[in-house]
């Protein structure tokens, strides 16, 4: 009789223990903050602050596409034709709670009043993602912006 009762009450602790591990919630991989959305779409558009002589606005935008793919894009929007309009586009992953680059690309048009790009990327799954963008244009002197859109979690 001791022995099945050690049996039973080995039985009840392992159903207890395994009741709480499988109640202890799952994150991909932090805590949404206020630099992450719920959305599968973020964007971030700046316009230039003292209203620029050559460059107009830049735009930056990430979408998940499926569980391993994201779209990053990005424009820049200038007042007119410039000699140099630039677009860098930087896919950056967050890690243990820090964004760092995860693929960059660079982009240059000449005498063009925009630039325009879109990407698709395979990423692997359970993290956010967010795209910064540096939008510049060179006609005599150089303006430069730049943009952040918040993370979005491919998962």
């Amino acid at each position: 009789m001791k022995g099945k009762m050690k049996k039973l009450l080995g039985i009840v602790s392992m159903i207890i223990c395994l009741s709480l591990v499988s109640s202890i919630p799952v994150m991909a991989d932090d805590t949404v903050t206020d630099l992450e959305t719920e959305a599968d779409f973020a964007e971030d558009t700046v316009y230039s602050v003292l209203r620029g002589n050559n460059i107009n606005f830049g735009t930056s935008t990430v979408k998940k596409l499926a569980s391993n793919k994201v779209l990053v894009s990005g424009i820049t929007q200038c007042h007119h034709n410039c000699d140099t309009v630039y677009l860098n586009l930087y896919l950056e992953r967050k890690v243990n709670g820090t964004y760092s680059t995860y693929k960059s690309w660079t982009f240059t048009a000449s005498n063009a009043s925009n630039l325009t790009k879109d990407i698709t990327v395979i990423v692997p799954s359970g993290y956010y993602y967010r795209v910064s963008g540096y939008h510049a244009a060179k006609d005599g002197s150089k303006e430069v912006i730049r943009t952040v859109t918040k993370g979005v979690l491919v998962k």
